[in-house]
């Protein structure tokens, strides 16, 4: 059963970052949606930025930053061919390589494992859209919380429906140690006609206090050409 992406997101404080895939209502677009959340002052002291390929995230206030080791990042990047990769790390630039040496995306995960932050242990959560719509999630998380062993899962979706999608994320929700996401990837619905529409629901979802940026964004299947807004708690918001 479909879950309303909106209710989901307002039922838990903290999910930590998340990613949702899918296909807008009408069918015609191929639906991306990012968002990182913090409980620390470093974590919370980011924004997202665009790039020629996608985001990165930098930090708001530089006198502030005192670790960006695992918050600094290209979250987004896009292909030349079309392939739109988004991650919750500089896996980001690893599943890329791999695809550009001609690859799978599948290929470079295997050289990477959860993030190094005990007793976390942070899971590296990735999505992989096609020009086509097609889309694909993967996850590394430890085994229960066990630091000597990686757990690799890989989820792929060929015939994505309309206005329906699936979200995956770091964490169940707020906890110490944060409990990693279990199961497969949520099937949800998605409802907004836009890009716009989607922000504004998804960001006011978010919990306000954790929340920190947010990106959204619809790839015509047509003509393979992305819109896209952004949205940061610190600074301007928009496009």
């Amino acid at each position: 059963m479909k879950q309303d992406i909106c209710a989901l997101l307002r039922g838990n404080s903290y999910p930590g970052r998340g990613i949702l895939l899918g296909r807008s209502a009408d069918g015609k677009n191929a639906v991306i949606a990012y968002f990182i959340m913090g409980r620390s002052e470093n974590s919370r002291n980011r924004v997202f930025e665009a790039t020629e390929d996608g985001i990165r995230t930098r930090a708001f206030d530089e006198s502030k930053m005192t670790d960006p080791s695992l918050i600094i990042y290209h979250p987004v990047r896009r292909l030349p061919r079309g392939v739109t990769i988004v991650t919750n790390g500089d896996h980001t630039d690893t599943i890329r390589d791999g695809m550009e040496a001609g690859h799978c995306y599948r290929h470079g995960l295997h050289s990477r494992t959860f993030e190094p932050d005990g007793p976390n242990w942070t899971p590296r959560i990735s999505g992989v859209v096609l020009p086509d719509g097609k889309y694909a999630f993967s996850i590394l998380k430890s085994l229960d919380g066990d630091p000597a062993c990686c757990c690799r899962y890989f989820y792929e979706y060929e015939t994505p429906q309309a206005g329906a999608g699936h979200f995956i994320s770091t964490y169940q929700g707020d906890g110490a140690p944060l409990p990693s996401f279990a199961g497969e990837p949520i099937p949800v619905s998605i409802g907004a006609a836009s890009p716009e529409e989607l922000s504004a629901a998804l960001w006011d979802s978010l919990d306000a206090d954790n929340k920190v940026s947010l990106y959204v964004n619809y790839i015509d299947l047509e003509t393979v050409t992305p819109h896209t807004v952004i949205c940061n708690k610190h600074g301007r918001e928009g496009a």
